[in-house]
């Protein structure tokens, strides 16, 4: 009897922990091709998230040699170069993990497609999120609108079983693992570094700071949070081991986790949410102002607590996420601009640019999205202040502020004519009739 062979194509799922579609491939099939098709039109999105794909890849590949298979990488349009690999080796089936953007939902359909065609199994697998998108459906409805009530069902939902790691991975003879380009350079030079082994162990550090979270995920300066965000978005940690490690589903880390697993199951049903407001009748008058746009963007609008975030998403490809909400709200609420420029900017330099996170958190800070208060605002004073008391956030991503001691960095508008002019840092951007009181 000829051995069986099956193929998974890994799209951001770049792990050999807890992956549902390789553990069961590797156990039904004789031989098994891990495949990662390097998507032209994919790669020129983003330089940061491009450079951390490799460096997860690469690692995936050692970490799959070092089980007997290998990671295959092929070039080009993922549906043609999957099904040209699978006729190839004689494969009766492929696994992916299923995924919620347009893009990863055409591929889906263009393959399930191909595969009819050919004669082969298309299945799909969990993975991505701890609750799979479809699993909780309000009475009425496809989908949960608003998160509170999603969280009390997701706190009871049933859960698989978490995966162990393969111990063998059999490739087909004579197949070409193919060549994996050096990792690109990156646009941001402090960026993170991918890698599944990279990823546990960051995770490992981190857990002891798992007590204090409640009290140390705002503190801007502290820097504290798990950065666990783009290991995530790759798939190079499940999200399921993470909740597993985490424990208490009751806690305020694992309610983040939950806040991802939301915007997967919105997006499932809205997949327009990065091109489309999803509340029916947001108000949406927006300014077009180039100038205020790349002023935000270069983190130069003289608002020191905004300045800093952008900086620091520049340098890094990541940034704390309650400057996150900062920098959103001031576009969106201050400069009155389209949330879609702030998702394309976040998108192009995140680490963890992802369509559900990033669009479904825009949506929610501009009013557009599932926010049960639509009109609320975030004044960045007052943020500032509170999450950033002493100033040392602001000062360690806006050095021309260096020399300014304690609050006063918050409002460097507020100094002595002389103590300003002496600043190489300018004056707070303004929008046409509508001065803020902070600026007043």
């Amino acid at each position: 009897m000829s051995d069986r062979t099956a193929i998974v194509l890994l799209t951001r799922d770049l792990r050999v922990h807890d992956h549902p579609a390789l553990a069961s491939a590797c156990s039904a099939f004789d031989r098994v091709v891990p495949l990662h098709v390097l998507d032209p039109a994919l790669q020129r999105l983003s330089p940061n998230r491009t450079r951390f794909l490799h460096q997860s890849l690469a690692e995936l590949r050692d970490a799959l040699r070092q089980r007997g298979g290998d990671l295959v990488i092929r070039r080009g349009d993922p549906v043609a170069e999957t099904v040209r690999l699978a006729r190839a080796v004689g494969a009766e089936g492929i696994g992916l993990s299923a995924d919620v953007s347009r893009h990863a939902r055409r591929r889906e359909r263009r393959l399930r497609e191909e595969c009819d065609r050919h004669r082969m199994s298309l299945r799909l697998f969990p993975g991505l999120t701890i609750v799979e998108p479809g699993d909780l459906r309000p009475a009425g409805g496809d989908h949960y609108k608003v998160f509170s009530p999603y969280f009390r069902a997701w706190q009871g939902a049933k859960v698989r079983e978490e995966l162990a790691a393969p111990r063998r991975v059999r490739l087909p003879d004579g197949v070409d693992p193919g060549r994996l380009p050096d990792p690109p350079r990156g646009d941001s030079p402090d960026a993170m570094v991918g890698g599944e082994s990279v990823a546990r162990r960051q995770l490992t550090e981190w857990l002891p700071a798992l007590g204090r979270y409640d009290d140390i995920h705002d503190d801007m300066a502290g820097d504290e949070t798990s950065r666990l965000s783009p290991y995530l978005r790759f798939g190079c940690l499940s999200p399921l081991a993470v909740a597993n490690r985490a424990g208490d589903r009751d806690g305020p880390y694992v309610r983040q986790l939950c806040w991802r697993d939301f915007y997967h199951q919105v997006t499932a049903a809205f997949p327009d949410l990065s091109s489309r407001a999803y509340r029916r009748g947001a108000r949406e008058d927006w300014r077009y102002d180039k100038h205020a746009l790349d002023a935000w963007t270069e983190g130069r609008t003289g608002m020191p607590i905004v300045d800093a975030g952008m900086r620091q998403l520049r340098a890094e490809g990541w940034m704390h996420n309650r400057a996150r909400l900062i920098t959103a709200g001031y576009l969106t609420r201050h400069l009155r601009l389209d949330w879609r420029s702030g998702v394309a900017v976040f998108f192009r330099w995140l680490l963890d640019g992802d369509v559900a996170d990033n669009s479904g958190n825009w949506q929610w800070v501009a009013g557009t999205g599932n926010d049960a208060r639509p009109h609320r605002g975030f004044n960045p004073v007052r943020q500032a202040e509170r999450y950033d008391p002493d100033g040392a956030y602001v000062r360690r991503y806006v050095p021309e502020l260096a020399s300014i001691g304690g609050k006063a960095v918050h409002q460097p508008w507020r100094l002595p004519e002389r103590a300003r002019a002496a600043l190489d840092y300018p004056p707070p951007l303004k929008v046409p009739g509508a001065e803020p009181v902070w600026l007043r």
